[in-house]
């Protein structure tokens, strides 16, 4: 009881103190503060909620992004080995076309100059042929056709480098054309044909008699008797045993068969250096032969004779023609084209070396599979 009384005795004074302590500034103060440092702490508590959910958030886009971009970055890497080996095939195109087109240079340079040597070629063993035919026969014009044919290769080439050339050619065309045409060849086979008759000619001395038909002086109005025909055949036969002949020269020489055969041999080696001297040109030679030979037929073969007469009248011919004259050279034309021969060759530039195929198209391909692993 007793207790109970002291309890309900200090209940009022406590309940003083409280109500005295709530009546103090510094507790609302206080719990002022633990209000806000509740409120705080739960809206922290909030916003790191929200803040982690954000960051869980971000991090899931970031994952798709970086999936997303590593999916990109294979397709690109496949893109980019895919172009690589498409650039590599195209590098080994190129290289293979650039071979090709050297090597087509290449031919093509070989081509022309092979063309060009070859009409240079023609046309100096044409000018060198005419040049043998003038100096060797002496055959004008043959020696025409031959610079006229290398004149017409030259102007089919249509090569402006050429015409200097041309224009010497053309002067010594002219020049030939201004020469008498003495036709050496001709001369030559109608000697030819004079000495392969020597050896038919028949000589002088070897002539036989010709037989005159008798003629009566008077023809009898009546028929001859017996003696009278009889009389008149001895005197026939009398006739043919003796004849006279008018000789137009001394008589021939007598030749023992000896003589005769080196006379023919003598008759044949003149013929042949009068037609040695025709081909030199060399004219008082040609003549001097011929003249001799000329008189030694006369001298020593029957002028009656056919073979004869027809050696005689060549020979007079022949020593009529005009063949000392000098012709012109073909040095000019020969040294013109020497000289272009040497500055073609100087400034030919040397040949396109052909590139190994499928270099470059390997080390690109190479490029391309190292890119791609």
């Amino acid at each position: 009881m007793e207790q109970d009384a002291l309890t309900s005795a200090a209940r009022p004074g406590r309940q003083q103190q409280a109500l005295a302590a709530l009546r103090r500034p510094a507790l609302w103060l206080a719990l002022a503060a633990l209000a806000l440092l509740g409120w705080q702490w739960i809206d922290s508590r909030a916003r790191m909620a929200e803040l982690q959910q954000e960051v869980a958030r971000r991090l899931a886009g970031g994952d798709a992004a970086a999936g997303e971009a590593r999916a990109l970055a294979r397709q690109n890497q496949e893109a980019l080995a895919a172009l690589q080996a498409k650039t590599g095939a195209l590098e080994a195109k190129l290289a293979e076309s650039q071979s090709q087109q050297a090597a087509l240079d290449a031919m093509v340079q070989e081509l022309t100059r092979n063309r060009d040597e070859r009409l240079l070629a023609e046309t100096e063993a044409a000018l060198n042929a005419a040049a043998q035919q003038l100096q060797l026969a002496g055959n004008v014009e043959a020696a025409l056709l031959a610079l006229q044919g290398a004149d017409a290769r030259l102007a089919a080439a249509g090569r402006a480098q050429l015409l200097p050339l041309r224009k010497v050619i053309a002067r010594d065309i002219e020049r030939l054309k201004a020469q008498p045409l003495a036709d050496v060849p001709g001369i030559a086979l109608r000697i030819e044909s004079v000495v392969g008759a020597v050896d038919t000619l028949p000589l002088a001395f070897e002539a036989k008699l010709r037989a005159e038909p008798a003629q009566d002086s008077f023809k009898p109005a009546a028929p001859p008797g017996y003696w009278e025909k009889l009389l008149g055949e001895l005197w026939q036969e009398l006739r043919s045993l003796v004849r006279i002949e008018r000789l137009d020269r001394p008589d021939p020489a007598l030749l023992s068969p000896s003589h005769a055969f080196f006379l023919r041999e003598n008759l044949k080696l003149r013929l042949v250096n009068a037609r040695l001297a025709l081909l030199q040109r060399d004219g008082k030679s040609f003549q001097q032969d011929i003249r001799l030979a000329q008189a030694w037929i006369e001298r020593y073969f029957d002028p009656r004779a056919k073979p004869v007469q027809s050696a005689l009248a060549t020979l007079r011919q022949l020593a009529a023609a005009d063949v000392g004259r000098e012709l012109p050279t073909l040095q000019e034309s020969l040294t013109t084209l020497r000289n272009y021969k040497v500055a073609k060759e100087r400034d030919t530039p040397p040949p396109i070396p052909r590139p190994r195929g499928g270099g470059d198209g390997s080390s690109a391909a190479r490029g391309a599979a190292s890119g791609t692993n």
